[in-house]
C-alpha cells in the first residue's frame, strides 16, 4: 500500500499561493517579469553579448541591429548588455532596501501599537515627520548629506521608506494586542518582547509582505530618480536611471538610449504592483476559503 507524500504546512501554503498567483493573468505577469529579472541578474555574464564597460568610439550611437539588439550609447557601449548588468544593480537595491525597511517598520509599528501611550505618541510623531516629506525629496536630503553613491542612495531610500510599513504594523498590532491568546501570555508572565516577537509579528507579517511588495515600485522609481539626478549610482555603473540621464542629451536623434532603460523601469515597477495586488488577493481569507 503506497503512502501519499504530504508536504509540510509552510510549503503547502507557499505552493497554494504560487498556484493562485499564476492562475491570475495580472499577477502571473508580475511573477514572470520578476523571475526574469532574477535570472537575468544571476546569469548576466552569460546573457550579455558584450562587456558593458568597454567603449568603442568607432561605433557610437548605432541604432538597434548589427550585433547590438538595443543599439549603442554615446561611447559605443552595448545598451542591451548594460541593461542586463543593470538588472543586478536593481535587484541589489531591492534586496538591501527590503532588509532595511522591513525590520525597521515592523519594530517601530509593533512596539508602538503594543505599548501605546507615550511610546506610541513619540514613535508615531517621528513617523509623521518622515511621512510629511515626499520620499524622493527626503532621499535627496540624505544623499546630499552622505554624498552621491549607490551605497548612500540605498541607505537614503531605506531610511525614508519604512514609515508606511510602521503605520501598517501598528494598525495590525492594535487589532491583536487585546486578543485572548495575548492576554493569556501576559498572565503567564511572558515578557513584552517575547509577545511582540513570537505572537504579534507573525500575525503582521502577511500584510507587511504585501505592503513591501507594493512599495518596491516606489523604491525602484526613487532609485532611478536619484540616478537620473546624478546622486545615485555613478558612471560607469549601468544603472537604469543613470543611463536615462546620460542618454537624454541624444534622445531626439537616438531614441533607444532612453527608451529601453525607461521600459525596463516601467516593466519592473508594474510587475511589483501587480504582484502585490495578487498577493493581497492570495492572502485574503475569503479567497483562501474559496480555494
Amino acid at each position: 500500500m503506497t503512502q501519499t507524500l504530504r508536504l509540510p504546512a509552510p510549503l503547502l501554503a507557499a505552493r497554494n499561493i504560487v498556484t493562485f498567483l499564476l492562475r491570475q493573468p495580472t499577477s502571473a505577469f508580475g511573477v514572470i517579469v520578476l523571475a526574469a529579472l532574477i535570472l537575468t541578474a544571476l546569469f548576466a555574464p552569460l546573457i550579455a553579448p558584450h562587456d558593458p564597460y568597454v567603449q568603442n568610439l568607432n561605433n557610437v550611437l548605432q541604432p538597434p541591429g548589427n550585433g547590438h539588439p538595443f543599439g549603442t550609447d554615446e561611447l559605443g557601449r552595448d545598451i542591451f548588455s548594460r541593461l542586463v548588468w543593470g538588472a543586478r544593480i536593481t535587484l541589489t537595491i531591492i534586496f538591501l532596501v527590503t532588509i532595511v525597511v522591513g525590520p525597521i517598520g515592523m519594530i517601530v509599528g509593533t512596539v508602538s501599537g503594543y505599548f501605546g501611550g507615550k511610546v506610541d505618541m513619540v514613535m508615531m510623531r517621528v513617523t509623521d515627520i518622515f511621512l510629511s516629506f515626499p520620499s524622493l525629496i527626503l532621499s535627496l536630503a540624505f544623499v546630499a548629506a552622505l554624498g552621491p553613491s549607490l551605497n548612500n542612495a540605498i541607505i537614503a531610500i531605506g531610511l525614508t521608506a519604512w514609515p508606511p510599513i510602521a503605520r501598517l504594523a501598528r494598525a495590525e498590532t492594535m487589532t491583536f494586542r487585546n486578543a485572548d491568546y495575548i492576554a493569556a501570555a501576559r498572565l503567564q508572565g511572558t515578557s513584552p518582547l517575547r509577545i511582540i516577537v513570537k505572537s504579534i509579528m507573525p500575525m503582521c507579517l502577511p500584510s507587511v509582505v504585501i505592503r513591501l511588495t507594493l512599495n518596491m515600485a516606489t523604491v525602484i522609481l526613487t532609485a532611478a530618480g536619484l540616478g537620473f539626478l546624478g546622486l545615485g549610482a555613478q558612471p560607469p555603473l549601468p544603472e537604469w536611471g543613470a543611463m536615462i540621464a546620460t542618454g537624454r542629451r541624444y534622445m531626439i536623434d537616438s531614441w533607444w538610449l532612453v527608451t529601453f532603460p525607461g521600459l525596463s523601469i516601467l516593466c519592473v515597477s508594474l510587475a511589483f504592483n501587480l504582484l502585490g495586488d495578487g498577493l493581497r488577493d492570495a492572502l485574503d481569507p475569503k479567497q483562501m476559503n474559496r480555494r
